[in-house]
């Protein structure tokens, strides 16, 4: 682990000062932001920063992204890594999943990368400790053309099939496959009666038809899947395809082998495609003009423990339509029972529109705009998290679609290269995704969350949380002591005090005193805290340690 820390002395006398100029790092913080810890990953680098922007931990890989990341309940980080291989290139291309330890410790490599396979863009854990891994599969061009696929359809010679592998962990660098799923087990075509898989595509919405490409060239990327996520309380997986504009669920609670077919598992469902959304041209159910999905990345289930739970959230990047603009989607799929998903008279699958969606609708569409990557989720004060990706920017916004806090990736993703606080952000920034987690994540037990510097360059200029953040000039002339402290903080000042407001370090109010010169956090962790102080129309703000 790299972890910068803070010179914090003893004598934390010095105020912090608000900055307007910020260009990179964190650009606003309100006490309406959610209080967690923000995970990205830039370059060969994933960061752990607070709502001050200030890092909590940093972990250092070989590999750029490839493209996910999640921070484990244990403080580990399961990351994916894109390898140097010349076989199955593409955007979002990966080969590796590593783990690492809080401090930084590589404890586990598992390459999946070979001329055959190789994982891309997203990886899950799984609930049990495996690790589902998404990669693409070759189909040969006889494979293809024997499964249906029209032979003026590949350009490339070859088609690539999605995969699934839920692999079990063993040792540093070796792992067990305890399931599998491939999609080129779920197809239909129209194309020849004589080929495999021939069919009504429409009277067959379970089924992906093969000859269908979305209005490309049918490359051999045809699906580029670009997202895993996992529902344990249904057992189900949630699968996004960039390039039909299509999010598709299918079943887990099957064998490898009923995977492979289109009964068994648990409810007899198979493997086949339970549900799916964005664009019903896809199984001959409509024209480009039903079209809803355009591009979209990180369809997953909303927890059912917060508003909207059990439905859906997708980031709709708006790729291929004009005007450009993207939108944040809620969806609830129509259902018989949890899991059981019904189709409309007209043979399409519901709803008709998001339950809710957001876009920059006040200023200008356009504003609001990634054409790839990106994601959102919603968090346990009911706001939602983004990453608008291409242009590496994170931000949340309240219920109502005020940003309450936002940050901008200072680091250049190609190069490594870590911009300056005041200049230019890195002309490439992007991020595939960026993940928010409570204070009260157990991941976070018993680890040193001291805050470091910031990542952008130049630092000193650094905003500090507007939550803390003061109007009027700030005065020098408040003196707090003993800092540090066991509890009782006593102010030496001439000026009548009105009122002391105490915030933890990311920016939480916690205590409010009135008409008192004294201050007591005997009650408080040991740790960072900062006081706010109220005298005679100046606003000043205070470090202290609280041992």
């Amino acid at each position: 682990m790299i972890k910068p820390l803070l010179l914090y002395s003893f004598f934390l006398l010095c105020s912090l000062t608000i900055y307007s100029q910020n260009t990179v790092g964190i650009i606003t913080d309100t006490t309406d932001a959610y209080q967690g810890y923000t995970l990205f990953t830039s370059n060969t680098s994933t960061f752990l920063i607070n709502n001050c922007g200030e890092v909590i931990n940093q972990w250092s890989s070989t590999f750029t992204p490839g493209n996910s990341m999640y921070l484990l309940e244990d403080g580990s980080l399961l990351r994916t890594g894109s390898t140097p291989s010349n076989d199955i290139v593409f955007g979002g291309q990966g080969g590796v999943v590593e783990k690492y330890s809080w401090e930084g410790a590589l404890l586990w490599q598992y390459y999946y990368d070979t001329p055959q396979y190789r994982q891309h863009h997203d990886i899950f854990p799984m609930p049990n400790g495996n690790v589902m891994i998404l990669a693409a599969k070759v189909m040969t061009n006889a494979e293809a053309i024997e499964a249906g696929r029209n032979p003026a359809m590949l350009p490339q010679g070859v088609l690539y099939s999605e995969q699934l592998v839920e692999v079990q962990p063993v040792g540093t660098n070796q792992g067990t496959i305890v399931w599998e799923w491939d999609m080129k087990n779920h197809l239909v075509q129209d194309f020849d009666a004589t080929k495999s898989n021939y069919g009504i595509v429409s009277e067959n919405p379970q089924k992906l038809d093969i000859n269908f490409t979305n209005g490309s060239a049918g490359n051999s990327n045809w699906l580029h899947v670009n997202s895993v996520q996992y529902n344990a309380t249904l057992d189900q997986i949630i699968l996004s395809s960039r390039n039909l504009s299509e999010i598709w669920i299918i079943d887990h609670s099957t064998t490898t082998a009923e995977a492979a077919t289109s009964t068994g598992g648990t409810y007899g469902k198979g493997g086949d495609i339970l549900y799916r959304w964005g664009n019903p041209q896809a199984y001959d159910k409509g024209t480009a003009s039903d079209r809803t999905l355009f591009g979209q990345h990180y369809p997953h289930w909303i927890a059912d423990d917060l508003i909207d739970g059990g439905k859906l959230m997708v980031f709709n990047n708006g790729n291929g339509r004009e005007p450009q603009f993207s939108e944040v989607y809620i969806l609830n799929p129509p259902t018989s029972a949890p899991g059981f998903y019904t189709l409309e008279a007209d043979g399409t699958y519901g709803p008709e529109a998001p339950d809710y969606i957001y876009a920059d609708n006040a200023t200008n569409p356009a504003n609001f705009n990634s054409h790839i990557l990106s994601g959102a989720d919603r968090l346990p004060n009911g706001n939602i998290f983004i990453c608008e990706g291409t242009k590496g920017k994170l931000f949340e916004i309240d219920s109502n679609e005020n940003i309450v806090w936002e940050y901008i990736n200072p680091v250049h993703n190609v190069t490594g290269a870590i911009a300056s606080q005041g200049g230019n952000p890195p002309t490439v920034r992007q991020l595939f995704r960026g993940l928010k987690y409570g204070v009260d994540y157990p991941a976070f037990e018993g680890k040193d969350l001291t805050p470091g510097d910031p990542i952008e360059l130049n630092s000193e200029l650094n905003v500090a949380c507007t939550a803390l953040g003061v109007d009027e000039n700030e005065s020098n002339t408040f003196m707090l002591s003993p800092n540090p402290t066991s509890g009782i903080i006593n102010l030496t000042t001439d000026a009548v005090v009105t009122k002391i407001e105490v915030y933890n370090i990311l920016g939480a109010k916690i205590n409010t005193v009135m008409n008192s010169k004294t201050v007591d956090l005997s009650n408080l962790q040991s740790g960072i805290y900062v006081l706010k102080l109220f005298a005679n129309d100046v606003v000043s703000i205070k470090k202290i340690i609280k041992e």
